[in-house]
């Protein structure tokens, strides 16, 4: 599969929904996870991304004009040791207690389906980083209905052991705008990770559509400390 860019893929897609990257900085020394939401209903689009203590959580900009707050409120990345859980829903939470419990993240993931929202189903997916004494692996999963039914579904888990530099993957929820929406489809695509964490915040948020973007998270953690700096960018301020 060849390497693109990811600011490419961005730009050409006006609504791919939520989207999560993950990988290798170009030096080596990083391991790289993005996640962002995008929004068309007021509900969806009344949100930011805020830092607790093992990770981020979604809350409403304005409490009052918070509508059902089931699938937009929830924890999209949590730390666990040394493995950094993101997700699009609050299937974080179940990777979490999962591996806490000796699951694997596959596991976790089977009690599990994709969201109740149809027509479009949207697809579940996420991603597990884990650094460990220098090495890094990760894996990305994606739950799907079986072409837009709510009676099937379709469970694909992609592994990446060890990671490269300079290398990512991302997925999205979906393919891109549409009625109902197109579920993401294949293989999570290979993209270029570059080095510098203000860059690639800045690349993947100006690369998202200006009208339907809502929040964005980058963090870089080191992979010889196991320290990481984070950015969060939230078009409501």
């Amino acid at each position: 599969m060849e390497i693109q860019k990811l600011e490419s893929i961005l730009k050409a897609k006006a609504y791919p929904g939520r989207g999560i990257v993950i990988g290798k900085s170009d030096d080596g020394r990083h391991a790289v996870v993005a996640y962002f939401i995008m929004g068309r209903s007021s509900n969806s689009r009344n949100r930011i991304f805020e830092t607790v203590r093992d990770g981020i959580r979604t809350r409403a900009f304005d409490e009052s004009k918070l509508e059902d707050p089931s699938l937009i409120i929830y924890a999209p990345v949590r730390v666990l040791g040394p493995d950094t859980i993101v997700t699009n829903g609050d299937q974080t939470d179940t990777v979490y207690e999962g591996l806490r419990a000796g699951l694997t993240f596959e596991e976790s993931l089977l009690s599990r389906t994709f969201e109740p929202d149809g027509p479009n189903y949207t697809p579940r997916i996420s991603g597990l980083l884990h650094v460990e004494e220098g090495e890094f692996s990760y894996k990305i999963s994606i739950l799907k209905s079986a072409d837009n039914r709510p009676d099937s579904a379709r469970r694909y888990t992609f592994t990446y052991n060890p990671a490269l530099a300079g290398e990512g993957h991302f997925i999205s929820t979906y393919i891109d705008d549409g009625t109902p929406l197109p579920s993401f489809e294949g293989e999570p695509i290979k993209v270029a990770i570059p080095n510098d964490l203000d860059g690639f915040t800045d690349l993947v948020w100006k690369a998202l559509n200006e009208e339907n973007k809502v929040s964005l998270f980058t963090r870089f953690i080191d992979l010889e400390t196991g320290k990481f700096e984070t950015r969060i960018v939230n078009k409501n301020q």
